[in-house]
């Protein structure tokens, strides 16, 4: 009765074949399994990619080389860039620190790198610890407080001001003919010779002369560069003195 009722389903779907009574409505949708590109229920996760998007799914390698390049995902940046670590970045702020008689680009020093600072306060403890002084607890203390007190000197001279980070990077960077000096002390005991006293100078005047030109240019106070290099050579001195003893 109720087949008669609502509508003749005969006429409207036509005569087709029933199954036990049952009508089943057709729809207007192929067969997955029967389409022309060949991809079934059970094919491959590229097939169907490819089938749907057009283009086959990119290629992932999976390594831990993956993990230091771009190859991994797709317009991954590398982990060192990731880290904020660049080399390159490196490379040029260690060169100004050799060359210091070289016009200074203070577009180097806009940032706050600490990757080459920690990277020379490692290893000039790994000279004096060579030398059998384990000095590394006095190199992080003298750096902490000597960084701490030259910010709040350079804050209260300069106008601007100068961010602490900023000014542990160049301190950090101008480290580096202390660290010279650390592998001296290698092959010659700096302690029992006049030499070390002699050659401690060369490393603290330029060092002094280093930072406090990157200071000046930077905070734009070149009128009071020797009010600015009498902290940092104190500073300077007293990873000398490290070194020496």
């Amino acid at each position: 009765m109720a087949h008669s009722v609502l509508f003749d389903q005969e006429q409207v779907y036509g005569n087709q074949p029933q199954a036990d009574g049952l009508e089943f409505y057709q729809t207007q949708y192929a067969d997955p399994a029967s389409t022309s590109t060949g991809v079934g229920v059970h094919g491959s996760a590229d097939e169907f990619y490819a089938s749907s998007y057009g283009t086959a799914m990119p290629i992932v390698e999976r390594s831990w080389i993956a993990a230091f390049g771009t190859g991994g995902f797709p317009n991954e940046p590398p982990l060192m860039e990731e880290l904020g670590i660049n080399f390159m970045h490196i490379k040029s702020k260690t060169l100004a620190v050799l060359n210091p008689f070289k016009p200074l680009d203070t577009e180097i020093y806009d940032d706050s790198d600490m990757a080459g600072p920690l990277l020379f306060i490692l290893v000039l403890g790994t000279f004096l610890l060579l030398s059998g002084k384990s000095q590394f607890g006095y190199i992080y203390g003298v750096g902490l407080m000597g960084t701490i007190g030259i910010w709040s000197i350079l804050n209260l001279m300069s106008q601007g001001g100068i961010a602490v980070m900023r000014t542990a990077s160049i301190l950090g960077y101008c480290l580096l003919p202390i660290v010279f000096l650390g592998s001296i002390g290698l092959a010659v005991d700096l302690k029992s010779t006049h030499i070390g006293n002699l050659a401690a100078i060369i490393p603290i005047v330029w060092c002094t002369y280093s930072s406090a030109t990157m200071f000046v240019t930077v905070l734009s106070m070149s009128e009071q560069r020797l009010l600015v290099a009498y902290p940092v050579c104190l500073f300077y001195t007293s990873f000398a003195l490290l070194t020496i003893f």
